[in-house]
């Protein structure tokens, strides 16, 4: 589902576990130093319950018939949402207006930029996991994020060219593709859709490690600023680059970027 085929909630506690051990210390004696940046108390860290409870309100949480959850149209989310498209759409408008010239294009990131995961998160209680996010992806319908395929679709009509650079693996093209176009995206193909391939790195994308098993690694930022690149070299000026976590702005290659709000995880 992301740019790596490692649990994203385990990625962030293995980072914050080495800034912890990084921080420490060992003097000349023997004993650590303690790391000033940790918690002194349990006041100084918020309680998960209370912070679930503070994300369900902040998207409006609907549940539905089936026990389904919703974000709310009418959410403090989709309201930050709509400001930030409002400027988006302002700006595109803008750029097309003043210069209709050489091939432009706007770029998409799928997860919580163009399709909501908020039902899976809370289906799962924050925790991802590869085979049930498959299973999730494969069977079920994501919503689209509040106006993002209004925006695009009007994109698209107004003269761009619709780019998805997603951190999805490669086999879940199909149903991707087809949860898009369900909720009112341009059309995902071949030619305008990228997915992360587990197998083979793509030739345009280059300096990844090496992971265990001889499967190319990339970084989200790499993956994502050298296919952007790419697309780049085709002739396009990306115009607008959207993604919800920094690592999908992140590396250059867009004349301006939108931060879509999600305070659900963190990908670096």
């Amino acid at each position: 589902m992301r740019a790596s085929v490692l649990n994203r909630h385990s990625k962030t506690l293995v980072t914050l576990a080495v800034g912890v051990v990084g921080g420490a210390v060992v003097a000349g004696g023997g004993f650590a130093i303690a790391d000033t940046s940790a918690p002194r108390t349990d006041k100084q860290i918020t309680n998960m319950t209370t912070e679930v409870a503070n994300i369900e309100a902040y998207y409006g949480d609907t549940v539905d018939a089936n026990g389904e959850h919703w974000a709310s149209p009418s959410s403090n989310y989709a309201i930050q949402v709509g400001g930030i498209e409002a400027k988006a759409e302002k700006y595109l408008a803008d750029k097309i207006k003043h210069d209709r010239s050489g091939k432009k294009a706007i770029v998409l990131d799928v997860d919580d930029t163009s399709l909501s995961t908020y039902n899976y998160e809370i289906e799962t209680t924050f925790v991802y996991n590869a085979t049930s996010n498959a299973n999730y992806i494969a069977t079920k319908t994501m919503p689209a994020v509040f106006g993002m395929n209004t925006l695009a679709t009007w994109a698209e009509k107004q003269g761009y060219k619709v780019f998805y650079i997603t951190g999805r693996p490669e086999t879940q093209r199909d149903a991707s593709a087809a949860n898009l176009a369900a909720v009112g995206f341009p059309a995902a193909t071949t030619s305008n859709f990228f997915l992360k391939n587990k197998v083979t790195t793509p030739s345009y994308i280059s300096g990844c490690s090496t992971a265990t098993g001889g499967t190319p690694a990339c970084t989200t930022i790499q993956y994502k600023s050298q296919t952007r690149a790419y697309i780049e070299s085709l002739g396009y000026d990306i115009v607008a680059n959207f993604g919800d976590q920094y690592s999908d702005l992140s590396g250059g290659y867009s004349d301006q970027t939108y931060k879509i709000p999600n305070p659900m995880y963190y990908l670096p």
